[in-house]
């Protein structure tokens, strides 16, 4: 449904958790090199449980190569910041639309987010905190952007048992 994109994630827990998530919201999961961790890592596969034989994410080996291959799909990236004041939930997301994300030390290159300004969202916050948990971050925006399409999504829908 959407492509969760982690540009140079370092902590393991984090991209194992959000690969978990990948799994149950049907979204493709993207990491852009370098890492901070090993792929292979036991605790990203831990954090991600026994999910993680079903994400098959893709490997880029640099930002280059990954825009090499999407720049045409720009007008769909969606970079999450915390230096704009454009709220997520007033951004109108589709199936297919590129979520990205920095790094959990640096955020975003500036000069990626130029490729598309004007989708440059954030998440509100007070001004006690910095910035929120990158696997928090990627759930709220991810989770916006599946209730605007929930018509096309493909969810249990079936009575509670108890």
């Amino acid at each position: 449904m959407f492509n969760i994109v982690l540009v140079n994630p370092k902590i393991h827990t984090n991209t194992g958790s959000i690969g978990r998530m990948c799994v149950n919201c049907g979204a493709k999961l993207h990491l852009v090199k370098p890492l901070g961790f090993e792929i292979d890592d036991k605790h990203l596969r831990r954090a991600g449980l026994d999910y993680w034989a079903n994400l098959n994410p893709i490997i880029w080996e640099s930002l280059g190569e990954f825009l090499e291959a999407n720049l045409e799909f720009k007008d769909r990236f969606f970079f999450a910041t915390t230096k704009c004041n454009k709220l997520y939930f007033k951004a109108k997301f589709n199936p297919g639309d590129y979520l990205i994300f920095g790094g959990e030390d640096c955020g975003l290159p500036l000069e990626l987010m130029r490729l598309n300004m004007d989708n440059c969202i954030t998440i509100p916050m007070t001004s006690q905190g910095r910035s929120l948990n990158l696997a928090t971050s990627v759930g709220i925006i991810t989770y916006e952007a599946i209730r605007q399409n929930i018509d096309k999504f493909d969810f249990r829908d079936s009575v509670c048992e108890f």
